[in-house]
């Protein structure tokens, strides 16, 4: 397995692995229990790891996430969701 990204964010990685996850890709987090043990002061990041042979693509789906995540893009994703979920809904 290898380390793709290192965080203390629990949301950055709940994001990270759902982005993984629809392209396709099994992610693990480790280090939840430590950085608990620890008592939450974000001395430990989370390690979110994934196989030897997804790593490269994993690395490119986490950096274009980011990439749109900061451009703004996903907003624009967002908004068409909503605009998806008023049309099924009749609204």
């Amino acid at each position: 397995m290898d380390v793709i990204a290192k965080t203390n964010d629990p949301i950055t990685l709940s994001a990270y692995q759902a982005v993984l996850r629809q392209a396709g890709i099994e992610s693990l987090v480790l280090d939840h229990h430590t950085s608990v043990l620890e008592g939450s002061l974000g001395v430990l990041p989370r390690r979110l790891m994934v196989d030897d042979g997804d790593a490269a693509q994993a690395r490119r789906i986490l950096a274009d996430y980011e990439r749109d995540l900061v451009d703004g893009r996903l907003e624009s994703m967002d908004e068409a969701a909503g605009d998806w979920e008023s049309d099924q809904h009749g609204g």
